[in-house]
């Protein structure tokens, strides 16, 4: 099915499953599970947090897989720095606390 013209659907549904499965084992773990809106990720540079003018943006930004961030000078791999945004976005929930 995948490759039909329901391939979205049926490729969308398989990531709504694996969502699905990991808030059900984290609240039965007793783990908070927190979905993270990756937006920006891959351009927010994880060292001064601002967006430069030197990372990379839109679709020609997807063949760029290293930056330099022209605020603070750090070198950055696009995949890493993303990760590293969004570790810091959990480690900040963490920071604040969670409501129950």
């Amino acid at each position: 099915m995948a490759k039909t013209k329901m391939a979205k659907s049926v490729l969308d549904a398989g990531w709504g499953t694996l969502k699905t499965m990991l808030e059900y084992k984290c609240a039965h773990a007793g783990i908070v599970f927190e979905e993270i809106n990756e937006s920006y990720t891959t351009q927010t540079c994880s060292c001064c947090g601002n967006i430069p003018v030197s990372s990379p943006k839109g679709r020609a930004g997807l063949r760029i897989r290293e930056w330099t961030c022209s605020n603070c000078g750090t070198a950055h791999d696009r995949d890493v720095n993303a990760a590293k945004n969004i570790l810091a976005v959990g480690h900040d929930r963490l920071a604040v606390g969670i409501p129950h």
